[in-house]
């Protein structure tokens, strides 16, 4: 795959990725994701997303090479690879943040190294490919059960920690009414992942109709479209009898709908870095001491948010990329037992070959979207 400019991608031949240092694999791509993040990417949200680049930061494969210092993977080995790049030996490894890793990503101090996501997350090339170069290969690569659908791996290399972490960091309690905002993937799996946590109602907001129809069937949620709502913010006060939610979850980022002004200032004139009005609603219909939960997505510089709400309500706001590899051993073992079912999300299945038009059908919500999953030619 390769990045021609804003809502330009194609497939070309590039050299095969080599052995650059001696903790590094080579992985043949066996199953690769669009993320709602790589419409950030795609859109031309991000900033310093190069043309030439590699999306894609979903994708599990064969192991084919193996540099001399490798001692847990083998060639063979079918492995799903975390979305985070991390060394697995910095002060912040060692306490479980691998999104937040101090050595893996020298262009920037906040996030560590991601697969495919712009030189802001290191520049390394993705997943949507044949092969991808994996560093740190002792650290982040997880051989997958052999009973496990592969299906179902590709989705715990993002969509089902970022969903399960995002309800973890909402600190729920039984009895507690939770708010989602964004019913793509991350949106529907956090709220599938919520229940785990015992509250009482589970509520996702979007403004597409089959969206939230997807969630209400997969995670046993109530779904509301915010353009048939006055005030959204008005709206879960008062379902709430006018407390606020206990726990606020965004899961929309940089590209949320349904404000003129943070759409014109975030996404027209990149004024602020994307906007916030997905955090702003979330900020708003808390209750006072409640808690914002956020894995949406924004950049640098800033955003235009009620930071004087959140002080004088004494709001606890919690937020990071997941941590894939602390969370590994609970979702598989949630997957295995079929308390979570990540491939019944996948919708569309296309060739890697048919990327541009991949993109295009999740991009533009065709066909009833919600999960793309591209297969490689090379698959196994």
């Amino acid at each position: 795959m390769n990045y021609r400019g804003p809502y330009r991608v194609r497939t070309e031949q590039r050299p095969m990725p080599e052995i650059l240092h001696p903790e590094d694999a080579i992985v043949r791509v066996t199953r690769t994701c669009i993320c709602g993040s790589d419409l950030h990417l795609y859109h031309g949200m991000v900033p310093d997303t190069r043309v030439g680049s590699t999306f894609g930061h979903e994708f599990t494969g064969i192991v084919e090479e193996i540099g001399p210092m490798v001692q847990n993977l083998k060639v063979g080995d079918h492995v799903l690879v975390p979305f985070n790049i991390a060394c697995g030996k910095c002060n912040f490894c060692k306490q479980g943040l691998y999104g937040n890793c101090h050595e893996s990503n020298p262009m920037a101090t906040a996030v560590g190294g991601i697969f495919g996501y712009s030189h802001t997350a290191g520049g390394y090339d993705g997943g949507q490919a044949e092969y991808v170069r994996v560093p740190y290969a002792d650290v982040g690569p997880t051989v997958i059960p052999p009973d496990m659908d592969p299906d179902d791996a590709v989705l715990l290399t993002d969509v089902v920690p970022t969903g399960y972490q995002a309800a973890e960091m909402g600190g729920i309690k039984e009895g507690d009414t939770v708010v989602i905002f964004g019913a793509g993937p991350i949106g529907i799996m956090a709220a599938r992942c919520a229940w785990f946590f015992g509250p009482s109602r589970v509520i996702v907001i979007d403004h597409v109709d089959y969206r939230l129809e997807f969630a209400k069937n997969y995670a046993k949620c109530e779904v509301y479209n915010f353009k048939s709502l006055e005030d959204p913010v008005l709206f879960l006060k008062k379902t709430t009898d006018w407390y606020g939610a206990d726990v606020c979850i965004d899961c929309v980022g940089c590209e949320a709908e349904g404000n003129g002004l943070q759409t014109f200032t975030g996404r027209k004139a990149l004024l602020q870095a994307g906007a916030g009005t997905a955090l702003q609603w979330a900020i708003n219909s808390v209750k006072k001491g409640g808690i914002v939960s956020i894995v949406g997505v924004y950049g640098p510089p800033f955003n235009l948010i009620p930071i004087g709400n959140v002080v004088n309500k004494g709001i606890t706001i919690r937020a990071n990329q997941a941590s894939v590899k602390r969370l590994l051993p609970k979702l598989i073992d949630h997957v295995q037992s079929g308390r979570l079912n990540p491939k019944g999300l996948i919708t569309h299945r296309i060739p890697l070959e048919e990327i541009s038009e991949a993109y295009n059908i999740f991009s533009s919500k065709l066909d009833n979207c919600i999960k793309t999953v591209l297969i490689p030619s090379a698959k196994a």
